[in-house]
């Protein structure tokens, strides 16, 4: 029996739980104000705390639904601000929180999870693995230009930063989600996204792309000063839903007066901008890493949720911390069924959220020692089956 109070939170403890878990990140305190602000970005019911006396370890989560291979949608939860008190820490407190998690997210039906990982050894302990990468990088717009080829249709209007977090939830809303690993954002995401834009230390600034058929991007960055050093334009967002629009907001970003390099994190592995102009090499991308974490919470609805290509297969997957999802899973371009029949390659959940969107591949992963073949070639056929025609990626950061 747990030594601690594991149960939802109240409203009124939300605070208590951002600096908890602000403490974990060696932040401060957040004022009064930052509190007021921040608060409806915590979706009621879906905190968790552990208590011993008080608040001693926290998380939280936000619904969405999940774009799977395929353009499906499933239930999703996004799970943010975990943290245990420094004082409280390797005590199995994260471990009995994760499982209370679960068992709501599991009554709730939801199929997936999701996180951004602050450290990468923590999260696979409960079943998640890396499902999505991105790259980061940066152009020198001193030396940059756009080839002649670049369309230049649609306009740029440039938005208040009040009007902005006004519109550009219905505009997002709007988008069609093209890549598997994207997510919908509710109104507390966009609570958390406004909170973030106002306590910016640079004014931020969004600019929306109209094509022929109306809103079809946008974008939102910040610009610093800081003489003698050079003026960088960091992308907060860049959304669109066509190459006009990816042409439009680049080229009114490469033209934006004194800036000397523009900077964009996490963005998807195969966005071509550096193809946007004369001298690909002005555009110099600074890191591959991974993107979300993704734990599978009902396997067999996740699996038969997305669409696969080339002959079936049979799966063993294991999971040692959600374990009813252990077993055999036959999985092909007729749907997904648990069988008795013999495994054509065993894997463990993490190994499995890696493969799901298509980020890894099979082969790679038994060349790695995270997927164990059982059958000769099962390995390249489930590339086949797993393979996708972009790069999977969330783009929500949260």
């Amino acid at each position: 029996m747990s030594e601690y109070e594991i149960r939802t939170l109240d409203p009124a403890e939300h605070r208590a739980a951002a600096d908890l878990f602000r403490g974990t990140l060696h932040l401060k305190d957040l004022t009064d104000e930052e509190a007021e602000r921040g608060r409806g970005s915590y979706q009621p019911g879906r905190s968790i705390g552990a208590f011993d006396g008080e608040l001693v370890g926290t998380l939280r989560s936000l619904d969405a639904e999940l774009t799977v291979p395929g353009g499906r949608r499933v239930p999703l939860a996004g799970v943010t601000s975990v943290g245990v008190r420094s004082d409280r820490t390797r005590r199995g407190l994260m471990t009995e929180l994760m499982r209370a998690q679960f068992a709501d997210f599991a009554e709730r039906g939801v199929v997936a999870a999701t996180l951004y990982a602050s450290e990468g050894l923590i999260y696979s302990r409960f079943g998640y693995g890396i499902s999505t990468l991105s790259k980061s990088y940066s152009i020198n717009t001193r030396r940059a230009q756009l080839h002649d080829g670049v369309p230049a249709s649609g306009e740029i209007t440039r938005l208040p930063l009040e009007t902005a977090l006004e519109q550009l939830p219905k505009l997002y809303e709007a988008m069609p989600h093209t890549r598997a690993g994207m997510m919908t954002r509710t109104s507390y995401w966009w609570a958390g996204f406004g909170q973030m834009c106002r306590q910016s230390d640079d004014p931020m600034i969004t600019v929306v792309h109209r094509g022929e058929d109306g809103p079809d991007g946008f974008a939102v960055y910040s610009v610093r000063r800081r003489w003698p050093d050079p003026a960088v334009l960091s992308i907060e967002a860049l959304e669109y839903t066509n190459p006009g629009a990816f042409a439009g907001l680049w080229r009114y970003l490469l033209g934006v007066d004194l800036v000397d390099e523009i900077r964009t994190l996490f963005r998807p592995v195969d966005e071509p901008a550096e193809l946007l102009l004369t001298d690909p090499r002005q555009c110099t991308v600074t890191r591959y890493e991974e993107e979300c974490w993704t734990r599978l919470v009902d396997v067999e609805a996740a699996l038969a949720a997305r669409t696969y290509t080339g002959p079936p297969l049979v799966l063993e997957v294991v999971d040692a911390f959600l374990p009813a999802n252990s077993g055999r899973y036959r999985i092909g371009e007729d749907g997904v069924a648990r069988t008795d029949e013999p495994a054509a390659l065993r894997l463990d959940v993490v190994a499995l959220a890696m493969l799901y969107f298509g980020a890894r591949q099979a082969s790679a992963l038994a060349t790695a020692g995270r997927v164990e073949v059982l059958e000769p070639g099962a390995a390249e056929a489930a590339d086949l089956l797993f393979s996708t025609r972009v790069a999977a990626w969330c783009g929500t950061f949260f």
